[in-house]
């Protein structure tokens, strides 16, 4: 399971460093076209907002799979090996549920906006939003991955 989140992690690292500059150079060519050519790229703002829409669902597991988000380590720090290992335990669990929480509603919400298209780019409205199921089944196989490691270093000792 670790091998399949490393992997599914990297894959995601270049996706997301794709992403990144695609948002990058389409802003910036809409700015130089918009400020010095005085014509306006129609269908710039809306990429942009759907890559940012990407980059930031994307980003959430490539980030909790590295250990990069924010948290707070002073009382974490104080507890006992056991009281760490059960924060650790219980962290995971509330992400692999969350990870439930984001495939189910996210696609609930991808089939609702299914028929709708989007003005600029006409892509259904679904190929933006289906990115918060696919995120979460990403979160979900990292948060699996660190829960498998938190019982099998329990049982080492």
């Amino acid at each position: 399971m670790r091998r399949l989140s490393d992997f599914a992690n990297r894959v995601l690292g270049h996706l997301l460093f794709g992403l990144g500059l695609t948002m990058a150079a389409i802003v910036s060519a809409q700015v130089f076209a918009r400020y010095l050519l005085n014509n306006s790229i129609f269908w710039s703002e809306e990429l942009s907002r759907f890559l940012l829409i990407w980059l930031t669902f994307l980003g959430a597991p490539y980030a909790y799979r590295l250990g990069a988000h924010a948290s707070i380590d002073l009382l974490r720090g104080r507890l006992p090996s056991w009281g760490r290992r059960a924060a650790a335990l219980a962290s995971h669990l509330v992400t692999l549920v969350f990870s439930g929480v984001m495939i189910y509603f996210g696609t609930g919400f991808a089939w609702f906006v299914r028929d709708q298209i989007s003005p600029a780019l006409h892509l259904p409205k679904w190929v933006p939003h289906g990115i918060i199921p696919v995120s979460g089944l990403i979160l979900a196989l990292h948060a699996a991955a660190f829960l498998i490691e938190e019982l099998k270093r329990g049982e080492d000792g």
